[in-house]
């Protein structure tokens, strides 16, 4: 797999970027401090990286026309998150750099691509199966044992089309309550703990990682990034190499997340890849010489990548739903620092900001 090559690009460029949520803010944020402009591509109107940046489309990701004109005012295309549709990807790719590659997005938006992908590369996973109907799910429970999960194929983030299926699950329900066409049963990993590591590659190869993170979960939403995570020396060489070898067969530029159990008996199995800035990664910003979304500008722009070296370790908390009415307290917390992502509506489930919590380094 080749990605796009050869172009750097100097600050007053414009970034493009696909998608307007609060990963596009904070990288518009970190473009505009290094001098970079950036434009937003997204179908909703006042998304929380409009706020940021003055140029806006706002248009379907299939409206070519609007792509075209997109792609005309723009020096070089980027997405963040995966459910950018990867024709979009690919259509902008003949006309600007794309970055990461159109190819990339293909594999990891899509979590069958994914886990074949990764089991060609010889990466560790949880043992897996597809399936197209509740026949085959029947037949893959059976393969995999229960407990198990049953996950969408494609669009499903922070627990949602997930569903756990256990001894007396009927496959029918879950079949129902997944609510896809398609998905993945994927055996269930008795683990120790998650984490991920944050890898980012630039355009001449070089690579650089921030430590492996532990994340633990709440209603399958990241509650909590804890940094460094509490593991052996040997299992983060491990999730790093693991991580060094994903970006390196994908000739990667830009960043890649890379979500990890570990086992009980200290295995590393690779979980979800995410080809953009992450959640977990979100720490960064205020205990690292260079955050995530800093990095992934670097990246994307052709530059020399930053430092990755913390000063601080941390412990990151996402606020999500009502817990963004908290703002007040936080704001008066000393050492806290939060982030909040401009959203006007509150509901349940939903991502609203951050606050990030700094330690003394161990």
């Amino acid at each position: 797999m080749s990605a796009e090559r050869g172009q750097l690009f100097s600050p007053g460029a414009t970034i493009g970027i696909l998608g307007g949520g609060q990963l596009g803010r904070m990288t518009a944020m970190a473009a505009a401090r290094l001098g970079f402009k950036c434009h937003v591509y997204c179908p909703e109107s006042d998304c929380p990286a409009a706020q940021v940046t003055p140029a806006q489309t706002i248009a379907p990701y299939d409206d070519e026309a609007a792509l075209a004109r997109f792609a005309a005012v723009v020096d070089v295309v980027t997405f963040e998150f995966e459910n950018v549709p990867d024709r979009t990807a690919g259509f902008l790719a003949n006309l600007k750099p794309t970055r990461p590659s159109p190819q990339i997005l293909h594999i990891a938006q899509h979590r069958l691509r994914e886990k074949d992908y990764l089991t060609s590369i010889g990466v560790p996973i949880p043992a897996y199966r597809a399936v197209a109907d509740p026949r085959a799910l029947a037949e893959a429970v059976r393969a995999l044992g229960a407990p198990c999960v049953l996950k969408t194929a494609q669009f499903g983030y922070d627990g949602k089309g997930q569903v756990r299926i256990d001894s007396g699950t009927a496959p029918a329900d879950a079949w129902q309550a997944m609510g896809a066409q398609s998905g993945v049963v994927e055996a269930f990993v008795d683990f120790a703990l998650e984490i991920s590591v944050v890898a980012a590659r630039g355009l001449d190869g070089a690579m650089a990682f921030y430590p492996a993170v532990e994340n633990r979960h709440r209603h399958h939403i990241l509650d909590r990034t804890i940094v460094p995570a509490p593991i052996a020396p040997a299992i983060a060489a491990e999730a790093e190499s693991l991580a060094r070898r994903i970006a390196e067969a994908l000739d990667l530029v830009g960043l890649l997340a890379v979500e990890m159990f570990v086992t009980r008996d200290g295995r590393v199995l690779v979980n979800e890849l995410a080809p953009r800035p992450h959640n977990s990664g979100h720490w960064t910003i205020d205990a690292c010489a260079t955050s995530q979304f800093e990095q992934f500008v670097r990246a994307v722009c052709g530059l020399k990548l930053g430092s990755v070296e913390r000063h601080n370790d941390a412990v990151m908390t996402n606020l999500i739903g009502d817990d963004a009415n908290n703002w007040p307290a936080l704001v008066a917390e000393p050492g806290a620092r939060l982030h909040l992502y401009g959203k006007t509506a509150i509901r349940p489930g939903r991502k609203m900001g951050h606050v990030t919590r700094l330690l003394p380094r161990s």
